[in-house]
Order: structure tokens, then sequence, then C-alpha cells
């Protein structure tokens, strides 16, 4: 079983829309799929056309009143079960203040009931508090939606340094498995200059022992799609709204690339939308199995915005995927 966390503290760069089609995606290849939706907006609940009434429990009963999750889980789709998120949660910070071990409820009730299911996707809240906390101590692997924007790599910044945290004192086991591109321009300058930092940043920590050491800029990325926006308007993800979009294609194919040991797969169709982009990341580099020891904490440091957007001589995904010898000197590397 895969536990995956989804989480930015940046808000609108994708997060519960990765959530919600990554789900679909998994249940359409006939996996057992728990989604945890852990914002207290409950936009992934409400992906799912679900709207909590009065007195029902959610999640906020997981983490304050010891509520078992399969007391919780609702049926939202064929091979997928949610566990509810509504307004409540945003009191959760206040009502664990004086409780002990508050950071490994949401891991408790997963190993109480999380055996049945295939793969877990965590939805996390554009925070950084007991909620995050919470999944990150829950999850095996984060996954990272960013818009290659200048803020969105500010966020990114501040979440390793707590995911550093998570695994050096809660959670050993946490790694980043790699940053989705959501709503992806190609063809402006900055979004190809935040691409070519973060594979720099990337590539300078291959074999540290921080918790990207093999992390990668998955190959697919989101392109910028109406669809998507539209599908979640109407309780449904964009499978079941609009299968023949792009938005579809690309979240098949990143489906198929993030759960590949699970044998995932675009269909013909899929595929076939999916032909028109042309904005293809590195591939991941082979694990190399040897450890190392942890060095402190080293985070990216966000690019100088562009001053407008211009053609580029070529697509981003024209950077090597090699590793860097000589990063360029205004981006922070891991220390030796």
């Amino acid at each position: 079983m895969r536990r995956i966390a989804v989480s930015n503290q940046k808000g609108g760069v994708g997060k519960t829309t990765t959530t919600a089609n990554l789900g679909a995606a998994l249940a359409r290849a006939g996996k057992r799929v728990l989604l945890v939706d852990l914002d207290p907006q409950a936009h992934l609940s409400l992906h799912y056309g679900t709207e909590l009434s009065d007195g029902q429990p959610s999640v906020y009963d997981v983490l304050t009143a010891s509520m078992p999750i399969r007391e919780v889980t609702l049926q939202v789709h064929d091979n997928v079960t949610l566990v509810p998120s509504d307004i409540d949660l945003a009191g959760v910070e206040a009502a664990l203040v004086s409780v002990t071990g508050r950071e490994v409820i949401l891991r408790e009730a997963v190993d109480a009931d999380g055996d049945f299911y295939d793969v877990i996707l965590i939805d996390c809240p554009p925070s950084l508090g007991i909620l995050t906390i919470n999944a990150l101590v829950a999850a095996h692997e984060l996954i990272i939606p960013l818009q290659a924007q200048f803020f969105a790599l500010q966020g990114l910044s501040k979440l390793l340094d707590t995911v550093t945290l998570v695994r050096r004192r809660i959670n050993p086991g946490l790694r980043v498995d790699g940053i989705a591109l959501c709503m992806h321009e190609s063809t402006t300058r900055l979004a190809g200059e935040v691409v070519d930092d973060l594979m720099l940043f990337l590539n300078a920590a291959r074999g540290t022992g921080v918790p990207w050491a093999d992390a990668y800029i998955y190959n697919t990325c989101i392109r910028r799609n109406i669809k998507l926006a539209e599908a979640s308007s109407f309780g449904q993800t964009i499978f079941d709204y609009a299968p023949r979009s792009n938005g579809a294609a690309d979240y098949a194919r990143l489906a198929a690339e993030v759960f590949a040991d699970l044998g995932l797969g675009p269909t013909e169709r899929e595929e076939s939308a999916a032909s028109t982009d042309d904005t293809v990341r590195p591939a991941k580099p082979a694990d190399t199995g040897r450890e190392h020891a942890e060095p402190e904490p080293t985070t990216p440091a966000a690019p100088a915005p562009a001053t407008g957007p211009a053609e580029s001589s070529g697509s981003a995904s024209s950077a090597p995927a090699t590793a860097v010898n000589e990063p360029r000197p205004d981006i922070v590397t891991a220390s030796a």
C-alpha cells in the first residue's frame, strides 16, 4: 500500500485537483483508493459532489474524538472511498492544543483501517500547521504540485524545511517522490526559468540524503485547461466530465508515471490527446541504493520574476537532466 500526501504551502497550485484526479485514474484501473480531505475548505469533498449535513461525521471526528476511519468514510465513486471534511476542521488546532501526540493521530487511524486500500491520497491545506504535519507523519511519500511562478517557489522552500524536520523527528521513512507542474505554460520565459532552477536544485541534492534527494520533476506536465476547473464545479472528476480533454489526458499520463509500480497506463484515446504536449521533463534518475548522512535542510532560492512573458527559444524541456557540477551562484545547493 502506498500512502501519499499532496501538499504545497502555496494555495491555488492544483493540490486538490491533482488528488481528486489521480484518485480517479487509479480507480479506473481497478485500484482501491482512499482519499483523505484535510482541508477545512472541503474542496476535495466538493470535487466528488459531497457536502456534509449537520451532525454527519468527518475527518474532524477522527482527529479529535478518536473515531475510526471506517465509521467516517463515504463511497463516492467506484473504487473511491472518501474521508470527508467540513468547516469544523478549521478549529482543530485549538481542539488539539493540549493533546499529547497530536502529530500522529492520523497515522494511527490509517494504520488501524488502511490496509484494505491499494493507495491512500491525503489532500493537505495550504498551510504548515497541525493538519499538514499529521499528513506528513501518516504518509510515506510526498507529491508537490507546483505552478511555475515566483511565489509558488517560496511555498516550496518552507514545505521542504518542514518535511526535513518531520523526517528527522517523527517519520524517518518520509520522502519527496516528485514535483508535478500544474497549470503549466511552457511558452513563457518565467516558467522556463523556474523549471531550470528547480532542476538545478534537485540535481544538487542527489546523493545527499535529504528527503528530496531522489525527487524529480514529473515528465508529465498538467497543461492549463478550463475543463479541469469546470469539472470541480460540477462535482465530477475530469474523466467523468470531459474524458476527451487535455486535462484528462494529462492526469492519465501523470497517474501512469507516478503509479508505474501498479501497472497504470493511459488509454489509446488519452495517449492521442496527450501527444500534442511537447513539454517533457527529465526522466527519473536511477535509484543508486546508497545511504548518506542527512545534512542540514537546504531549500531552493526563488528566481527573480521575469519582466513579462516572452517567446522562448525552445521549450522548458530542453534543460539537461544530468547532474550539474557547477550550479549557478544564485542557486542554494545542498551542503556537503
